[in-house]
């Protein structure tokens, strides 16, 4: 006998066009914020904190607890993603959604106003470093609830492509970011590390009043609101609703994170690691902010692609492009980062554009419809929230601080970042067979996918 348990959907199948566009807008600029902090964060990290923040430890010290402040705020996101994940699934995506991104975006503001060593000593460390975890916590929600905002909004038979849409925001965020400290890097640098770094962090304040007024006019979205007609939502405590919803859905959560695996440990290799590498090489001297300008030219390739796979993957499959294009970046990671030693420029943009706009697109494009995808309806939002968030430690947050150690150990060796890369990508692309395919998938489900059929 089937359990195939579904809230019954009736006029939520029915698509809104205007909320639909709301939820695309509303989401996108929510990554755009999240990724502009992401990069503005990383690339200051690589380049800048080092010597405001942690002088004394010397150039390779200061770099290493740089990127260890880095992967702080990654670390703090499964906490964020877990309570903020829950609340989501009780209270309803939109309030949550308006939460986290004052939250991220208020600390990145804060953190444009932190004084320095030499201001105050280790103490402008130490209120980075909290900054940095009050800006993860908020992070750690953001996407996922963007993810499920779209997905649940979108038409099923075309949920790849709209699922895809916000994530355009995120290479406008990246290519706001990386612009930003491109056109500051053509500054004195006096200048630069006196108060100009300052800015970009600052400028975070309009991208959050933009985004909360988008926000406040957006409704429910229908499966959320289908879950309340139902009575189908939690209400239990934090503690025992996330358990019970980890304990349902834990090969689920096992699968999303090592779906991420690859494409956020790359994320973070090509957008944080690649630019200190870049910069170390006696063969760019002068040109240190050369994998800068990569990271535009990245961000403008995968607005166009990521949007292209996530329609592809309305064709043929979500568990389909993502096996490939976890194969591709492993491939790509050797000659790719080899071509970085050669010292041509070029190269540098060649290897980040296709790193970045083909490698990690590839699998965030199917991705941004199969994490929601593999979820039931109650407990959604902490599903995909901690398969992100998760994977976002144990991949992206970690990669600049343990590639910068593994580059430290090996001279600068550029096959050491190769591989790193590689196995990451090989972790993905193994995790896409035991992955259950969700194309088309209806949300209203209570049940996870690959669980819709139990036998009593």
């Amino acid at each position: 006998m089937s359990d195939r348990r579904t809230v019954p959907a009736d006029t939520h199948d029915v698509v809104d066009p205007v909320q639909l566009r709301r939820a695309t807008l509303a989401s996108s600029v929510g990554s755009a914020l999240e990724y502009y902090d992401f990069y503005i964060y990383g690339l200051a990290s690589a380049l800048i904190f080092g010597e405001l923040f942690f002088k004394p430890l010397g150039e390779a010290g200061a770099l290493i607890a740089s990127f260890g402040t880095y992967a702080v705020g990654f670390a703090a996101r499964p906490i964020g993603g877990l309570v903020f994940g829950h609340l989501g699934d009780k209270l309803g995506r939109k309030l949550i959604l308006i939460i986290t991104i004052a939250l991220m975006g208020g600390s990145s503001m804060l953190i444009g106003m932190l004084p320095t060593y030499d201001m105050v000593g280790m103490w402008g460390a130490i209120l980075l470093v909290l900054l940095r975890v009050a800006q993860g916590l908020g992070a750690g929600a953001e996407q996922a609830g963007a993810t499920v905002l779209i997905s649940e909004f979108a038409p099923p038979k075309r949920r790849g492509f709209f699922a895809a849409l916000p994530f355009v925001g995120i290479q406008i965020g990246t290519l706001l970011g990386a612009g930003t400290f491109a056109l500051l890097g053509l500054a004195n640098r006096e200048v630069l590390f006196g108060w100009l770094w300052r800015v970009p962090f600052l400028l975070g304040a309009v991208l959050i009043i933009v985004a909360v007024v988008i926000r406040m006019r957006l409704k429910e979205s229908p499966a959320f609101e289908a879950l309340e007609e139902a009575e189908a939502h939690h209400e239990a405590p934090v503690r025992q609703s996330v358990g019970q919803a980890i304990s349902t859905s834990r090969r689920n959560i096992l699968v999303g994170i090592g779906l991420r695996m690859g494409e956020n440990g790359n994320s973070s290799i090509y957008s944080a690691l690649l630019l200190a590498y870049v910069a170390s090489l006696p063969a760019y001297k002068g040109q240190q902010l050369i994998g800068t300008w990569g990271a535009v030219v990245a961000a403008l390739v995968a607005i166009f692609t990521v949007v292209a796979f996530g329609a592809l993957s309305d064709r043929v499959g979500r568990v389909t492009v993502y096996r490939w294009g976890a194969l591709f970046t492993a491939l790509f990671a050797f000659p790719g980062f080899y071509l970085l030693t050669l010292g041509q420029v070029w190269l540098v943009l060649l290897v980040m554009g296709v790193g970045v706009g083909i490698g990690v697109q590839s699998m965030l494009g199917p991705q941004c419809a199969l994490l929601p995808e593999l979820f039931g309806n109650a407990h959604r939002f902490t599903g995909v929230a901690t398969a992100r968030e998760f994977s976002a430690v144990l991949a992206g947050g970690i990669a600049p601080l343990v590639g910068a150690a593994l580059l430290a150990a090996t001279g600068n060796g550029w096959w050491v970042i190769a591989s790193y890369s590689a196995v990451l990508a090989l972790i993905s692309f193994g995790t896409t067979f035991v992955a259950p395919e969700t194309r088309g998938r209806n949300l209203t489900d209570l049940n996870d996918a690959g669980q819709e059929t139990v036998h009593a």
